[in-house]
C-alpha cells in the first residue's frame, strides 16, 4: 500500500502521509528495489522538465574552514576544536583573509566556482580567544567576518561563496545575502529528544534544537536565500522522526519554494568522538531514505547524496534511487568535516557516473532554476558575479576560469 502511496504521489504531486513515509523508510529487497524505480522515474521527469536530461550535476569547490571554532558540542563531530589546540598547532582562531583569498585563488585556477565557508557557529558566545580576534581585526561577529571574507573572495577571485555559518536570524540571512548566491544549514533530524536528552547526539548543543533550525529555514525562505538543507540518517533518530524530519522540510519548501538542495548524508563514526562505537547507517536504510526523499519532495529539488562517503559501486546505488546532484567536490581540499574520506577524482566521478547512463556536468553554488530567475532569488549586488561563471540559457556553470571583479554591494558597518 505504501508503494501505491508513493506512485501516487510521484504521479500526482500530492504530499504523502507520515503513516506512509515511514513505511517506505523500511522497504527492503524487492520493496526497495521498487522504491528506488519510482525514485529515479521521478528525477528523470524533473531533469527532462527542466531542460537537462540525463544530467547529474555537481559543484567544483575549494573548501575554506574560515574557524573550526563552535559553542556547540555535537558528540560526531571531529571538525570542531578548542583555542588551545589551535595556539599549539600555529594556527590562528580564524583564517586570516589573505588565507582565504589565497586558498581561492588556489581553487580558481583549478577551475573551482564556489567556495564553500564551513565554520562553527557563533565560537565567540563559549571562547573568548574567539572574540578578541575579531575585535582586534575590527569585526563585531563571527557573521560579520564571514561578510567580509566572502567580499574579499569575490572581489580577489571571482568565486561565488556558499555560506555554511549554522544558525543564523533573518537579519543575518538578509545581511549575508548580498555576498553569497546560496546558503545552507543542515537540518539533520526534528527529533528533539536528540537535543533535550543527556547523552543524545546534539545534548548540550544550543544551536541543535530542531525548533530554532527549522525557524532558520523559514526564514531563508522569507530573506528570498536559494538553501541548501537535509538529513543526517542513522544518529539515533527512528523512521517516524526521520520521516517527520523530511516532511517538515517538504512543507517548508512548499510554503517559500527556496529549497535548492536536500542532502541525504549517511552517519559514519569517526574515532575519538563520543559516537566512535556508534554503527554506520546501514546501506538500504540508507537508499530508502535518499529514495523516499526524492518522493516527498517531488522532481524539481535536487536530491544530493556526498559521493566520499560511499564506495563507486554504492554511487551507482545512490543515482538508482533518485539523486540529481554530487553536491561540491573538490580538486583541491579535503572535506574538512569527514576528513577520513577524500573527495573521488572527478574523471572518476565523471566515469560512474557515466556508466549508470548520466552525464556529471557543472553547476555554480546556486541550482538552475534560482540562477534562471536570479531577479527573484539572487541579490542584485551578485549579478555581475553571477554572470560571469553561469551560462545565461541553462543556468549551469559556464566553460570559463573565475576572476575576481568588484563588488558593488554597500560595506557592512564597523564597530566605532
Amino acid at each position: 500500500m505504501a508503494l501505491d502511496a508513493a506512485r501516487v504521489a510521484a504521479a500526482t504531486g500530492r504530499s504523502a502521509a507520515l503513516d506512509d513515509v515511514v513505511t517506505l523508510l523500511s522497504c527492503r529487497g524487492a520493496d526497495l528495489r521498487e522504491l528506488q524505480s519510482v525514485a529515479a522515474r521521478l528525477r528523470d521527469e524533473g531533469l527532462a522538465a527542466a531542460g537537462r536530461p540525463g544530467r547529474i550535476t555537481y559543484s567544483r569547490k575549494v573548501f575554506v574552514p574560515l574557524t573550526r571554532l563552535c559553542r556547540d558540542r555535537c558528540h560526531y563531530c571531529t571538525f570542531v576544536t578548542v583555542p588551545g589546540k589551535l595556539r599549539r598547532d600555529g594556527h590562528g582562531m580564524y583564517l586570516e583573509i589573505d588565507q582565504v583569498v589565497a586558498l581561492a585563488r588556489q581553487g580558481a585556477a583549478l577551475g573551482c566556482k564556489e567556495a564553500l565557508f564551513t565554520l562553527g557557529d557563533r565560537p565567540e558566545d563559549r571562547w573568548p580567544e574567539a572574540g578578541e580576534w575579531l575585535a582586534a581585526r575590527g569585526y563585531s561577529s563571527t557573521l560579520d567576518y564571514v561578510r567580509a571574507a566572502s567580499v574579499a573572495v569575490l572581489e580577489g577571485t571571482g568565486l561565488l561563496p556558499h555560506l555554511n555559518p549554522g544558525v543564523m536570524s533573518l537579519a543575518e540571512l538578509r545581511e549575508l545575502r548580498p555576498v553569497a548566491p546560496s546558503m545552507g544549514m543542515m537540518l539533520e533530524t526534528t527529533a528533539r529528544r536528540l537535543f533535550t536528552d543527556k547523552g543524545q547526539p546534539h545534548y548540550g548543543s544550543p544551536d541543535k534544537d530542531p525548533l530554532v533550525r527549522l525557524q532558520v529555514l523559514r526564514d531563508a525562505g522569507t530573506a528570498k536565500v536559494p538553501f541548501t538543507t537535509g538529513i543526517l540518517v542513522g544518529i539515533g533518530e527512528t523512521l517516524t522522526e526521520r520521516a517527520e524530519s523530511l516532511l517538515a522540510i517538504a512543507d517548508v519548501h512548499r510554503a517559500y519554494g527556496h529549497i535548492q538542495e536536500v542532502i541525504v548524508q549517511n552517519f559514519r563514526a569517526k574515532p575519538d568522538t563520543a559516537m566512535r562505537g556508534v554503527p554506520d547507517a546501514e546501506m538500504s536504510e540508507f537508499l530508502a531514505a535518499v529514495a523516499v526523499a526524492r518522493v516527498v519532495m517531488g522532481p524539481e529539488v535536487a536530491i544530493q547524496a556526498p559521493p566520499n562517503l560511499v564506495s563507486q559501486e554504492e554511487c551507482a546505488a545512490l543515482i538508482a534511487s533518485g539523486i540529481a546532484d554530487w553536491g561540491g567536490v573538490s580538486p583541491l581540499t579535503p572535506d574538512h568535516v569527514n576528513p577520513e574520506r577524500p573527495w573521488p577524482n572527478l574523471d572518476t566521478l565523471a566515469d560512474l557516473t557515466a556508466r549508470c547512463g548520466f552525464t556529471l556536468t557543472e553547476r555554480v553554488t546556486a541550482e538552475p532554476p534560482f540562477v534562471l530567475d536570479r531577479e527573484s532569488w539572487i541579490d542584485d549586488a551578485l549579478t555581475g558575479h553571477l554572470d560571469a561563471l553561469a551560462d545565461p540559457v541553462t543556468g549551469l556553470a559556464a566553460d570559463v576560469r573565475p576572476a575576481g571583479l568588484p563588488w558593488p554591494g554597500v560595506p557592512a558597518a564597523r564597530p566605532a
